[in-house]
């Protein structure tokens, strides 16, 4: 075990919704938490990164900092999220390691398993086949991020590890249609018909893919788990144990909403990969369950988003 007390950590990416929820997880812990935003502190600058970690000698780093976005993000931008999900955690993880960092939890993705991988996803299925496509730039940069993680403890014995969350959601989501997931961009869908009272909202795709869907807050307590109880090579998976269609996901976000209109599909936009859903066996076994049901976090996600977003 990794105790957390007396120790500094930092957790970067602090402002996002996993980082934040990290935050507030943090906070139970008897630990001094160092935060950086980026007017501060620029990770696709390596002797920024350095020169931080060097002054500040945190004891333990998660690495929550990412560019994210959903399948039109991913698929006009590839270069931009390849480049600088690479840059950055090659940054931290480097600096990490040179500044003496005890620990360190690099924060993965679910699409880097492979398209038509098995279901539940093992991890044991990464790099088995190829990816999905409209987000394998993403997924490359943080496949290499794991390699990373499992190069240094293999080469120099540094306590690093990975964790892989499933789709996540909460407060301090992107909400921006350009460049969200799914469960935010359906929010705000729903929200914005039933305010201008349209008789029916559009999702992208058939409706046929199924997901597994996270509470950004479980998720944020599971990494704390993680970071005091797990250390080994292999990533570990962190999912809710249920998965659901995007046409039900869609009906849920409209009770949740109370938008009463019809429901069509674009299906000249892309599904993405046609089911996953992550196989959490190792992370229960060692004690930890999610403790949200989708109902509920989808409730909180809208009550944040009625409060910090729908008006601006």
């Amino acid at each position: 075990m990794y105790l957390l007390d007396g120790k500094r950590v930092w957790v970067a990416g602090h402002k996002g919704m996993v980082g934040s929820a990290i935050i507030r997880s943090l906070a139970s812990e008897n630990c001094e938490v160092i935060v950086a935003d980026r007017q501060t502190l620029d990770l696709t600058r390596q002797e920024e990164v350095e020169k931080f970690l060097s002054t500040e000698k945190p004891n333990a780093v998660i690495m929550a900092a990412a560019k994210v976005g959903g399948i039109l993000a991913n698929d006009t931008m590839p270069a931009d999220f390849i480049y600088q999900n690479l840059i950055m955690e090659a940054n931290v993880i480097e600096a990490s390691f040179r500044s003496g960092v005890e620990k360190l939890l690099f924060l993965g993705s679910s699409c880097i398993y492979p398209k038509y991988a098995s279901q539940p996803i093992k991890e044991e299925a990464l790099l088995s086949g190829p990816l999905e496509p409209t987000n394998e730039w993403y997924a490359i940069a943080k496949i290499a991020g794991v390699k990373l993680c499992q190069a240094y403890r293999k080469q120099y014995g540094a306590n690093f590890i990975s964790a892989m969350p499933t789709n996540l959601y909460g407060p301090r989501d992107n909400f921006d249609l350009a460049s969200s997931h799914v469960v935010p961009a359906l929010i705000r869908k729903a929200h914005e018909a039933k305010i201008k009272g349209l008789e029916c909202l559009s999702i992208w795709g058939s409706g046929t893919p199924t997901r597994d869907f996270l509470y950004s807050e479980d998720c944020a307590d599971a990494l704390v788990f993680l970071l005091k109880h797990y250390s080994e090579e292999a990533h570990i998976n962190i999912g809710s144990g249920n998965h659901i269609t995007i046409i039900e996901l869609a009906h849920l976000v409209c009770d949740v909403v109370g938008f009463e209109g019809d429901i069509v599909f674009d299906t000249s936009k892309p599904d993405g990969t046609p089911r996953k859903l992550l196989s959490s066996e190792r992370l229960e076994s060692m004690g930890w369950r999610p403790k949200t049901s989708l109902e509920v976090g989808l409730a909180r996600s809208y009550e944040w988003f009625v409060s910090n977003v729908a008006d601006n």
